[in-house]
């Protein structure tokens, strides 16, 4: 095996290991993609001023976000499916983050549930919600998420309704895969795969299963979550969500100026500019083009943090320069996960460390607080 240098050697090595099925979850955008593609390219319309004759002997990586201390200035954005790549992925994830001392957003549709990842890890952990039609899980899983010491509650609001993601429906895709010969067909051909996974009792959406009535196996979960994303969903939700969430909150799917200003009017702490990476509206703008747009135009309180299309140093220095206090991401530590578990993860922070400092060090600046516009041209 090669040595692995960069984000990409591990998107490689997950594609090798992973079935299709899951590799294709991770790597896939809705419709013609055209979103998620210039998540990533978009990056390259943004340049970096290098400056020389100053004194870059000391740097600082650490950041705040919402009033704690995080020892690097990204986190992981929360992903379903994770155990799928890796037995038991969401508590592998949520350990390398407490090590590394980043913050980690565990998602509603994980396959370990929040219970079990509090109960592998100290470390407070974040949590991501949708807002479903069955209002009594709602207000359950936010409960859970209170009484697991969850830091901050993330409300992703950009998913009403599913977009279709072409090779999701192609490759059948489930947790755990339904018995069908197309998936054993893909599953048969990553035997180390299979082996793995029969470690871990971990198949299915923990955070669903069993605790919905009716709900405990996988064609019930399948019925349930059939038509739970609400197509209600309105900004009278979030004032919901604030009474029945105690700490910081989060509303995730944020890329337009006018939301952001109705935004401003609401009892939160903050907003992470994101079109759910390219997997939900087809044609829109790509996260880094909004972050540029909305953070010119916008006067905002709220601490404003960033999410779609990161896959380097570089270019979490560019978002942190475009006036991000935070970056988050996703498909890096999947990629990670998929290729080497727990490693693979700590792995994807040890790359991003090393490319944000020296990229940070090679424009001029020394900490990581300082990026403004000042140092793009």
């Amino acid at each position: 095996m090669k040595k692995v240098l960069e984000i990409n050697d591990l998107k490689i090595l997950a594609k090798k290991k992973l079935p299709k099925m899951f590799y294709d979850y991770v790597d896939s955008g809705s419709y013609t993609e055209s979103t998620y593609i210039e998540n990533e390219t978009d990056f390259n319309k943004i340049k970096l001023r290098q400056r020389v004759g100053r004194d870059i002997s000391i740097s600082r990586l650490s950041k705040k976000f919402l009033e704690k201390e995080y020892k690097l200035p990204f986190g992981f954005a929360p992903c379903g499916m994770g155990g799928m790549l890796y037995p038991d992925g969401e508590i592998l994830v949520a350990k390398a983050c407490e090590k590394n001392k980043i913050p980690y957003i565990l998602s509603t549709m994980s396959i370990c549930s929040i219970e079990q990842v509090a109960e592998n890890t100290n470390e407070q952990f974040w949590f991501q919600l949708y807002v479903m039609r069955d209002k009594t899980f709602v207000e359950n899983v936010i409960k859970r998420a209170q009484d697991a010491k969850c830091y901050a509650l993330v409300l992703t609001m950009d998913l009403p309704i599913l977009a279709q993601r072409h090779k999701d429906i192609r490759n059948g895709l489930s947790a755990p895969p339904k018995p069908s010969l197309n998936s054993l067909l893909q599953i048969l051909k990553k035997p180390k795969w299979c082996l793995k996974m029969l470690s871990t009792s971990n198949r299915s959406f923990g955070n669903i299963l069993g605790h919905v009535d009716g709900v405990d196996d996988l064609s019930s979960i399948v019925k349930w979550a059939d038509g739970q994303f609400d197509p209600g969903l309105s900004w009278e939700y979030v004032k919901w969500i604030r009474k029945l969430w105690k700490g910081p909150l989060i509303l995730k799917g944020i890329l337009d100026e006018d939301d952001i200003k109705i935004a401003n009017d609401y009892d939160i702490q903050g907003i992470i500019i994101s079109n759910h990476g390219g997997r939900q509206l087809d044609g829109t703008i790509s996260s880094i083009m909004a972050l540029k747009n909305v953070i010119n135009d916008v006067r905002t309180n709220l601490e404003v943090f960033f999410d779609g299309g990161i896959r380097s140093g570089k270019d979490i220095v560019k978002a942190l320069a475009l006036g991000a206090n935070g970056v988050f991401m996703g498909r890096p530590y999947l990629y990670g996960l998929g290729a080497m578990g727990q490693p693979g993860v700590e792995k994807v922070i040890e790359i991003l460390v090393k490319e944000v400092n020296t990229t940070l060090l090679l424009a001029g600046e020394t900490d990581v607080n300082d990026l403004d516009n000042g140092n793009l041209y």
